[in-house]
């Protein structure tokens, strides 16, 4: 059908380029046409010419073109909605509130559809929950990383959430289970430079800057919870790590750069023992996990806390790891790692 739209900038929307709007105004139209309107001019911000990177202000009129958006096929969005709605029954929340909504993701779910993904995470909740498209993700999580995921059901908590990752308020805790013994107590800080690389076939890799390369600062503290020797693997730790920055596959990096893979790693860890580890626990997975996260609300210093699913707890039984963690609903279990200097 056809829409001709005027409308006015409401203040939830101050702040936003204006191409992300429009993406998100004209659902399911191509992107291709989204930048054509922008660049010939047939959208208008109070009468005068834009340009995508704009950003809009609360009381700006838009003067919209006539764009024909595409209706779902019935069918189709049937499945789909029925799709969506299983895989959100499934996954645990841990906090509404505050324009805010943490789960629980599991391990090997997407965050978003994509190639060969025919509906991610945040598609779904989407599709099935009373937000609808106004639902946004608040922060990246791996595929193959478990645990606590925040989500912005309005703008307003998506721009204040943003402001606190940026000013260091926003703080995640994140669960490691790495070969090797790690011997230093207390707090460590890893703080190798990251360079991003692409490999043959659009495969995206990460390592750490050689001597006079110039890479994205990045700083990951770590501390031990424990370390044992098991019988057939050598020593394991279980550590905790809170990222500082938060570079594309940090935690994973710095600690695989510091001899201490992560177990199941796919992609940085130690293809032979991650089998060996396989063969004797039956758990197929990365054993990584968004375990805690605090940040500001108007009231109080939020903190919220994921326990791991069932195959991380089997993995860690069948290896003998002494550790065990508090219930969530023990606050004391949430209390933050204290910052080293940057």
């Amino acid at each position: 059908m056809a829409v001709l739209n005027r409308l006015q900038v409401e203040a939830e929307y101050e702040g936003q380029r204006i191409d992300n709007f429009l993406l998100r105004h004209f659902k399911g139209v191509p992107k291709t046409r989204i930048y054509r309107m922008l660049r010939t001019g047939e959208v208008r911000v109070d009468g005068a010419r834009t340009r995508p990177e704009q950003r809009l202000l609360a009381g700006q009129w838009l003067r919209l073109p006539p764009v024909r958006v595409p209706e779902p096929q019935q069918a189709d969005s049937e499945e789909r909605l029925g799709s969506a709605v299983v895989l959100v029954e499934r996954i645990e929340r841990v906090y509404e509130a505050n324009g805010l909504l943490a789960v629980n993701k599991p391990v090997g779910l997407a965050v978003h559809g994509g190639s060969g993904i025919s509906l991610g995470l945040v598609e779904a909740f989407r599709a099935c929950g009373q937000w609808g498209s106004s639902l946004d993700l608040v922060h990246r999580l791996d595929r193959e990383t478990s645990g606590l995921l925040f989500l912005a059901t309005k703008r307003v908590s998506l721009l204040n959430l943003h402001r606190q990752i940026q000013a260091g308020r926003f703080r995640k805790h994140y669960l490691a289970l790495v070969k090797g013994a790690w011997q230093q107590s207390g707090l460590a800080s890893l703080r190798d430079s990251l360079v991003k690389e692409l490999h043959p076939g659009g495969e995206r890799h990460v390592r750490p800057a050689r001597d006079g390369e110039q890479g994205q600062a990045a700083m990951t503290q770590v501390k031990a919870l424990c370390t044992w020797e098991h019988d057939q693997l050598g020593p394991l730790s279980l550590l905790e790590c809170q990222p500082v920055t938060g570079r594309t596959h940090q935690i994973r990096v710095h600690l695989a750069s510091s001899c201490f893979p992560i177990v199941g790693d796919p992609k940085y860890g130690d293809p032979r023992f991650n089998h060996q580890v396989q063969a004797l626990t039956k758990v197929s997975r990365m054993f990584l996990h968004a375990w805690k996260a605090s940040f500001d609300s108007e009231l109080a210093r939020e903190r919220v806390a994921a326990e791991p699913g069932n195959d991380w707890q089997k993995g860690q039984q069948k290896l003998g790891c002494p550790w065990k963690p508090r219930p969530v609903a023990d606050r004391a279990d949430t209390t933050e790692m204290p910052l080293i200097n940057p």
